[in-house]
C-alpha cells in the first residue's frame, strides 16, 4: 500500500466533521480511506476505530451482523471525543461480497459464520490489518486507544511503533437476528463481550 493518500477531502457526516483521505488498496475504485474528526491532534493519544466494510450493514442496515451499528456507535464516539475511523475494503471479513452472500445461504441451513467460512474454502478470518497500521503511520500517530471487541485488531500493533494504550469497547445489543452470530464471535473468535468489560 502506497501510504500518501490519494486525494483528501472535506467531509461532513450525520456524526460530526472529518476530513477523509483515500489510499491505494490495489483496487482502484476501493481505495482503504480514513475520516479524520476535524480538530484531532495527531502527536496526542488517539482514539481509532478500524473498521472493515460490511455493504450490506454499512449500507442497507442489516442485522444479521452488528458491523452497521459499530459503525455508527463509533463514528458518534469519534463526535464527541475526536480520532479517526479507518475504513478498510475487506468485505465479508474478507472474503469478498459475492462470497459472504453465499455464506449467508449457509448460514440459513444452520451453519454459523465461522463454519460457513469454512465450507465455501475460507479461512474463519482473510482481513488484513496492517494498512491501518501504515494509514496511522503516514498521519504521525504514535499513541492510541483502540475502539473494538476483536483481539486481532490488537495483536497488530505488536512491533508497529505505534503504542495501544487502551481499548475501548464498542458493545451493540443484540438482536434475535444477530444474537448467534455476536456470540460466535466471541466464543469461536474470541471477541470480548460485555461480561468481560
Amino acid at each position: 500500500m502506497n501510504d500518501v493518500p490519494l486525494v483528501k477531502s472535506f467531509l461532513p457526516t450525520r456524526n460530526g466533521k472529518y476530513q477523509i483521505l483515500a489510499y491505494d488498496s490495489g483496487v482502484e475504485e476501493l481505495p482503504h480511506l480514513a475520516l479524520v474528526a476535524i480538530g484531532t491532534e495527531m502527536d496526542g493519544v488517539v482514539d481509532v476505530r478500524i473498521h472493515s466494510e460490511c455493504l450490506t450493514g454499512d449500507v442497507f442496515g442489516s442485522v444479521r451482523c452488528d458491523c452497521g451499528e459499530q459503525l455508527e456507535s463509533a463514528m458518534q464516539h469519534l463526535e464527541k471525543h475526536g480520532g479517526i475511523l479507518i475504513y478498510l475494503r475487506q468485505e465479508g471479513r474478507g472474503i469478498g461480497l459475492i462470497n459472504k452472500l453465499k455464506a449467508y445461504n449457509l448460514q440459513d441451513t444452520g451453519l454459523d459464520t465461522i463454519k460457513a467460512n469454512h465450507a465455501l474454502g475460507f479461512h474463519s478470518d482473510e482481513r488484513d490489518f496492517t494498512p491501518a497500521v501504515e494509514i496511522l503511520n503516514s498521519l504521525g500517530v504514535k499513541s492510541i486507544r483502540l475502539l473494538t471487541n476483536n483481539p486481532s485488531k490488537l495483536s497488530v500493533f505488536e512491533n508497529s511503533g505505534i503504542e495501544v494504550q487502551s481499548r475501548l469497547p464498542l458493545n451493540i445489543a443484540p438482536r434475535p437476528e444477530n444474537e448467534f452470530y455476536i456470540r460466535t464471535k466471541q466464543e469461536s473468535m474470541g471477541h470480548w463481550s460485555k461480561d468481560e468489560e
